[in-house]
């Protein structure tokens, strides 16, 4: 059972507090593998009420002239073994290529490392430490060839931490969305794995317009918050790009009575890092965006989006936008219906709180 403690909030008080995000959770819920096809998991849909449907129910959720916004971030096989000049056997995890000589990256057992540390890494190349910053590690690659490739050939997917059992070759495929194009994440946008081809063009059929921005997702998403009064906490970096042609065409969906859908967290806090000036423009660079309940929503007027751990970040930002109560009892209602949870589990469709 995942749990992991218990909040005072008073109802209709604002959620500030770690422990009123939690909720119990059967283990055996969390999915460990993906669903036979990508189309075929289950969709909560939370509008003006609860109903339990499929994802292949979601044309018939949205509208001609809604603008449903994609992360194309592509996931890098991030993880790999390392051994140290002593023999001393590591885990080095990728959170972001820096340029094509320097990486980024958590070493887990790396905590005595020293600037000018040699590592080993898949007993095929070999890293120089240059120092450290907070749990990450600045690496300089000691090899000729491309970060890139030498990632690709002998780095594994980096599969969330709650799922209990090592990347295999399918997983290649399935923890990647269909239209992944930039290379730079470390875990998947996993509200977009549920899309294949087929629906993607139902959905266009319908006269709804798909759009893409990049978001690349930072190992950090799975941390646990440390601090139990959520004013504290300070937000994990991530680096996003938002262009002038999808602000262009959010705003002319807006205009025309559509619509922005975001496909998952990640293009949610996107578009609103990319209106924290109240408007929103063209956007590149980090993004610390913590989105709590009590936000004001710039952009997104509604969202698909997986269900998330317990006491998280992303489960806030959710409560954030659908409310906290009804989100709440969307998710205990989805125990007791037996979905699947997280990386790999079932979705949610959900419209801004008191947005029609």
């Amino acid at each position: 059972m995942v749990r992991c403690g218990s909040g005072s909030r008073r109802r209709g008080e604002v959620a500030t507090i770690r422990g009123d995000f939690d909720y119990p959770l059967p283990t055996e819920l969390v999915a460990q593998r993906p669903s036979a096809t990508r189309s075929d998991s289950r969709l909560l849909c939370l509008e003006r009420s609860l109903e339990d449907g499929i994802f292949t129910d979601l044309p018939g959720r949205l509208r001609p002239g809604d603008l449903l916004v994609f992360n194309d971030t592509r996931v890098i096989p991030a993880r790999l073994p390392a051994r140290k000049a002593s023999g001393g056997r590591l885990e080095v995890l990728v959170e972001r290529v820096v340029d094509d000589g320097r990486l980024r990256a958590q070493i887990r057992g790396g905590g005595a490392l020293k600037p000018g540390a040699r590592l080993r890494l898949a007993e095929a190349f070999d890293v120089e430490l240059l120092g450290r910053e907070g749990e990450l590690f600045e690496l300089r690659v000691l090899d000729p060839r491309p970060v890139a490739s030498l990632l690709e050939l002998y780095g594994r997917i980096p599969l969330p931490p709650y799922i209990d059992r090592a990347a295999d070759e399918r997983d290649r495929e399935r923890y990647q969305t269909v239209y992944a194009r930039r290379p730079g994440a470390v875990a998947a946008p996993t509200a977009g794995l549920h899309f294949d081809e087929a629906l993607l063009k139902t959905l266009q059929a319908r006269g709804v317009e798909l759009a893409y921005l990049t978001l690349h997702v930072g190992a950090g998403t799975f941390q646990p918050l440390r601090v139990d009064d959520l004013r504290e906490h300070r937000m994990h970096a991530e680096v996003a790009q938002v262009s002038e042609d999808l602000c262009r065409r959010a705003v002319a969906a807006r205009a025309r009575g559509g619509r922005v859908v975001a496909v998952g967290t990640t293009v949610v806090r996107a578009l609103e890092s990319a209106a924290g000036g109240g408007e929103l423009r063209p956007f590149e660079g980090e993004t610390r965006l913590f989105i709590t309940p009590g936000y004001d929503f710039k952009v997104v007027d509604a969202l698909i989006t997986n269900f998330h751990l317990p006491q998280s970040t992303l489960l806030m930002l959710v409560c954030a936008l659908g409310g906290y109560e009804r989100v709440m009892a969307a998710y205990r209602h989805a125990v007791a219906q037996r979905y699947r949870f997280f990386s790999y589990g079932d979705a949610m469709f959900l419209r801004r709180q008191n947005h029609g």
